[in-house]
């Protein structure tokens, strides 16, 4: 059944004219598609005549990290630059960056020869070349070509990590179409670089470069023959190495489906569906296998066997008691114990960022506010997970990180902390609006959660009468006119509108809502690529769009919210940068951190579906359905110690149902379009 949606979604959206009338009506700029939905939900690049053009795709297994850098050139010549990079191979001294990886480009190849004429991987077109005609994404990158003189012979080059080993590789597939037999062969190669020992932890660590499946083989008509090559890090480089190319990449197709099949988004709108499976994917495959256990981390060469108080405990982790990977729930727990290591009777701030496989923290921009992001994902995580063992063990750290931010109140009664996730890279003054609106939550969340622990009535009272108090004073000191906007002012002497002020929106402060939106959605902040992080700045960071765009749904301005919610999906999906949210730009040159992927999925699961955690077995849910679809699901949801399916769809009389099932069990609710609806499991 889905396919057949595919199908139908693909031919509806070839409608380029569609694409350019519908964006002139939002008065967002046209977007032309370079890449296509296909039927198996993979995207397709098709080379047509617009280029030269690059991007970049980073791809994960438990102990590697594939970073692929791939494009072609205005000749039609194709590059592929490959950084392998290693979390668990590390080098001295313990920090962030000391993990170890190679970069590999397509002149360090073997050798293939096609009839005993040597195949030029990287040639001109027209000659004995590797002739680039399509490029698809779907969990592994697969380019199609054809030998450039000799177009009967087909080649599929399969680039993607392995799943469980420090190894990622590449796959040729060369298929003989033509009438007469073909001669194909790879040279054997094998080279080995290892690591200084003075600088190396535990051991010397080697990487090998090497064939698998090297030789001639003869091609019938219609044969195939696979050969490949594989990027391996090893402490025992002496041991003998078998590599499986086939079994692997099985493997990780699936992982690819494992991580696919849970949680699944059915909308009217292929494209949404298509890039929330997309996020899931890119959300959930960054997890490595760590001596510290499972460790979530952001990628993008840089960041691994590493957490954050941020990308870690604040974005993803709450969205993995919804994804229904048994690994991605065992890293956001890991996660949080990790940071509780940390807890101390001084209260000393929590670091923002534990390293190296745990080994090492990082706090170099001091209390970023880290206290509040991890008590808001915790709670959060705590109540949706739906059990109450993990439960308890997290209750210390909420706790704990409630109190340090109660300590932490300044005169005005909102908390001071040294910086933002910003780190300073923008000014956020001595108190900054998305500190408070994270404790804010976490407060609320903690009376929830205090209550199912059975905490005692004066605890779970005292966190409601501080939330009530904050409330208030974020009001008192944050509420301003900024830039003609009825919206707030990010720190006290902020005079210009920052893309922050959308967070007091996914914590349900709905005061500044009408102003707060307007300022959002104006030339002053939105951009091409989504909200600027100040007005009249070039910078962008994703999360805070990812933010926006489900604070403004929780804030029941669907319509608007659509509108930006496509516009931004279609530009990260099949636009000049795909497939996955991005980190930030100029920084990072639009890194597919993982993090960020979690950030888009919880648009859907908070903001279109509306869902908000209140006990181990039950939410709240506040559906937005958009006015030009009838339905929208939400399919094996893994949350509330449950496994079910959340429809949504148009009742009698302008009303909204709302129907669980959950196992044999279904049972329908009827409300008002924008009203809650308290849902026990």
């Amino acid at each position: 059944m889905r396919t057949k949606i595919y199908k139908l979604a693909c031919l509806v959206l070839v409608c380029l004219s569609g694409f350019a009338v519908k964006a002139q009506q939002t008065n967002l700029p046209v977007q032309n598609n370079r890449w296509a939905i296909q039927p198996d939900g993979s995207i397709l690049w098709t080379i047509d005549s617009r280029l030269p053009h690059n991007d970049h795709i980073e791809m994960s297994g438990e102990k590697v990290s594939l970073w692929v850098q791939y494009g072609i050139d205005a000749e039609g010549r194709s590059g592929i630059t490959k950084t392998v990079i290693f979390p668990t191979f590390r080098t001295l001294p313990d920090d962030t960056y000391s993990h170890i990886s190679y970069v590999f480009h397509d002149d360090e190849l073997p050798r293939f020869y096609v009839d005993n004429r040597l195949l030029k991987i990287d040639g001109k077109p027209n000659d004995q070349s590797f002739a680039v005609k399509s490029i698809s994404h779907k969990g592994i990158m697969r380019v199609n070509a054809v030998v450039g003189n000799q177009p009967s012979v087909k080649i599929e080059r399969s680039l993607f990590p392995s799943v469980d080993k420090p190894m990622a590789l590449e796959k040729f597939v060369f298929t003989n179409t033509s009438n007469k037999a073909v001669n194909i062969s790879m040279e054997y190669l094998k080279r080995e670089v290892r690591t200084d020992s003075a600088k190396s932890k535990s051991a010397r660590h080697s990487v090998i470069m090497a064939t698998a499946g090297d030789g001639t083989k003869l091609l019938q008509p219609g044969a195939s023959a696979s050969f490949a090559v594989y990027y391996l890090a090893t402490d025992h480089p002496n041991n003998k190495i078998i590599v499986d190319a086939n079994a692997e990449e099985m493997a990780r197709e699936q992982r690819v489906n494992q991580i696919s099949k849970p949680l699944t988004l059915i909308t009217p709108d292929s494209i949404l569906n298509t890039a929330f499976d997309f996020a899931k994917l890119r959300a959930t495959e960054s997890i490595f296998k760590t001596k510290a256990g499972y460790l979530h981390s952001p990628g993008g060469l840089d960041y691994y066997a590493a957490i954050w108080a941020n990308d870690q405990a604040e974005y993803v982790s709450p969205f993995f008691a919804f994804s229904g990977d048994s690994i991605a729930r065992l890293s956001a727990i890991n996660c949080y114990h990790l940071f509780a290591s940390y807890m101390n009777p001084e209260y000393k701030p929590i670091p923002s960022s534990i390293v190296a496989e745990g080994d090492a923290m990082w706090n170099g921009a001091g209390d970023r506010g880290d206290q509040d992001m991890i008590a808001y994902g915790a709670s959060r995580f705590a109540l949706a997970n739906g059990n109450v063992d993990v439960a308890r063990t997290l209750w210390p750290l909420i706790t704990w990180c409630l109190e340090f931010s109660n300590r932490k109140l300044n005169e005005q009664g909102v908390v001071n902390s040294d910086s933002d996730e910003l780190e300073g890279r923008f000014p956020s003054g001595k108190a900054n609006l998305s500190t408070n609106s994270l404790y804010y939550d976490a407060l609320n969340s903690a009376v929830m959660l205090g209550r199912q622990l059975h905490q005692s009535k004066a605890v779970t009272d005292k966190y409601q009468q501080q939330a009530i108090a904050l409330k208030g004073n974020i009001e008192k000191y944050f509420g301003a006119k900024v830039e003609g906007f009825d919206t707030y002012k990010y720190y006290e002497t902020n005079d210009v509108l920052r893309a922050w002020i959308c967070l007091p929106l996914t914590v349900n402060i709905y005061t500044r809502s009408k102003g707060t939106i307007d300022a959002l959605f104006s030339p002053n902040l939105w951009t091409a690529d989504g909200l600027a992080t100040q007005a009249g700045k070039d910078t962008f960071w994703d999360r805070s769009t990812l933010y926006a765009l489900r604070g403004v749904l929780q804030a029941g301005e669907t319509e608007k919210a659509m509108k930006f919610l496509e516009y931004y999906s279609r530009r990260r999906l099949l636009g000049e940068h795909v497939p996955y949210p991005v980190e930030a730009y100029p920084e990072g040159n639009q890194r597919h951190l993982s993090a960020e992927s979690g950030l888009y999925c919880r648009i859907f699961t908070e903001g279109l579906f509306g869902i908000r955690p209140t006990g181990f077995n039950s939410f709240n849910c506040t559906p937005r359905l958009p006015k030009d679809w009838n339905q929208m699901s939400l399919n094996q949801v893994h949350a509330f110690g449950n496994i079910f399916d959340l429809h949504i769809s148009r009742a009698k009389q302008g009303k909204i149902s709302i129907t669980v099932i959950n196992g044999s069990r279904k049972k329908t609710y009827t409300i008002n379009d924008g009203d809650t609806q308290s849902v026990s499991l």
